[in-house]
This record gives structure tokens, C-alpha cells and sequence, in this order.
């Protein structure tokens, strides 16, 4: 088997006195869509956070097989480490174009960024027609459409997501996880963090069940959308 691009290993999170991650322990293999699912407050945002350094996390992270144990959290991105965050995260009062531009701050390849922007418009047509408009007067989906492309502009080798369809209508919620599978059949590797368990589970080869910072259950997709105690807990079957 090929290299891992992601091995988290024994990694804990404190928030205060709080023990949010304990132990976690879970790998990602190049071309995989991988999930994490489970509860509200069991730990999958903080898991990205940490694989991101926006935390400080013990344990090991590797990306790629090099530790990430002293590289800075915006150093990840020149690394391949891309994340569209929870609530999208966009910067409001810039335009969808000048946003895409920020995603691509740490390269210096103009022609090649120009490429990408297109890239994002072609997956995206509704940026393309939004090009010019401040981010924060759009709609939640379009900011969704937007933060992702924002996180492919630096051409990430593994792009994290977290809560792509928070708060979005079914049909848009559709949409996002298309382009979720589009990305990846075009290379990108994706470590997918989904409240929404069933979408998750439907489009993951893999996935890992997180219950109070500890990983409880790992499989195949869509061995757990099939598991008894997965369609109780978290899919409302």
C-alpha cells in the first residue's frame, strides 16, 4: 500500500481543563474521500482544527509521511494542507474574485492561478456571475461554493472540509456534495467532516465514527450506512 497522505497519531486537544480529543488515531490514503462523523461536540471540528494547527494538539500529524509537529498552521498550506471552514469563513467586504485570490496567496505561478480561478468557475458558474459582488452580500450556498474554490486556489493535495452543507437547502446540499466527488475524481484528496452522516457516508470510501474524542467505529462507507448502530445514532433510521 502506497503512503499514507494523512496519519494522525495519539493526537489530544485540551480546551482549558476539557479533554476534547484523547487519543485520536486514524489515517487518510491518497485519492480517498474519508469522513468523520458523530455527534455535536464529539470532536470532528477540533480534529481538523488540529490537523490544521489552529489548535494546539499532542500527538503526532503527518502529511505526507513529514510531521507537522513545528510547521506553522499558514506554513501547512505551502505543504499541500487546505481547509474550508465551518461557517465558510469568507472575508465579507471582498469580492468573489478578489476571495479566490487570497486562496492563492502563497503562489507566485500568475498564469497558472488564472487557470484555477477558471477552474473554480467551471465548477461554480454561479461565482463566474458573481465575480465582482462582496462576498458577505451573497447567499450561504453561494459563500459555501465560494469557500471551497477559495481552499482548491492553492491547489491542495488534501483538502479539509468542515460542515460543507451547514445550514443550506436539500437542492444546494445536492450540489455541494456533486462537486465534493467532482474534486476528488480530479485528484483531490478529502477529509470530510458532515453532520449530515447519510450525504457523508454515501460519498466516503472510508469513514471514522467520533463519539467524546475517542474513535469508536471505522469502516467502508458503505459498510457503516448499513451498521444497525450507525442508522440508529446518526441517521435517525
Amino acid at each position: 500500500m502506497s503512503q499514507p497522505i494523512l496519519e494522525v497519531k495519539d493526537l489530544h486537544v485540551y480546551y482549558g481543563a476539557i479533554h476534547a480529543l484523547k487519543g485520536l488515531n486514524f489515517v487518510v490514503q491518497p485519492g480517498e474521500i474519508v469522513s468523520l462523523i458523530g455527534a455535536n461536540g464529539a470532536g470532528k471540528t477540533t480534529t481538523l482544527r488540529a490537523i490544521s494547527g489552529i489548535v494546539e494538539s499532542t500527538g503526532d500529524i503527518l502529511l505526507q509521511g513529514q510531521s507537522l509537529k513545528t510547521v506553522k498552521s499558514y506554513q501547512r498550506v505551502s505543504l499541500g494542507l487546505a481547509q474550508s471552514p465551518e461557517g465558510r469563513g469568507v472575508f465579507p467586504q471582498m469580492s468573489v474574485l478578489e476571495n479566490l485570490e487570497m486562496g492563492a496567496y502563497s503562489r507566485s505561478d500568475r498564469s497558472e492561478i488564472q487557470k484555477d480561478i477558471q477552474m473554480c468557475f467551471e465548477l461554480f458558474p454561479r461565482l463566474q456571475e458573481r465575480i465582482k459582488q462582496s462576498a458577505g452580500t451573497m447567499s450561504g450556498g453561494e459563500q459555501q461554493m465560494l469557500a471551497i474554490s477559495r481552499a482548491l486556489m492553492s491547489r491542495p493535495k488534501l483538502l479539509l472540509l468542515d460542515e460543507p452543507s451547514l445550514g443550506l437547502a436539500p437542492r444546494i446540499v445536492s450540489q455541494i456534495f456533486e462537486i465534493i466527488k467532482k474534486v476528488n475524481s480530479q485528484g483531490v484528496t478529502i477529509l470530510l467532516v458532515e453532520q449530515n452522516a447519510r450525504m457523508a457516508l454515501k460519498v466516503s470510501n472510508r469513514a471514522y465514527v467520533i463519539e467524546t474524542g475517542e474513535v469508536t467505529l471505522e469502516g467502508r462507507g458503505q459498510d457503516l450506512l448499513n451498521d444497525d448502530n450507525v442508522r440508529r445514532s446518526y441517521l435517525g433510521v
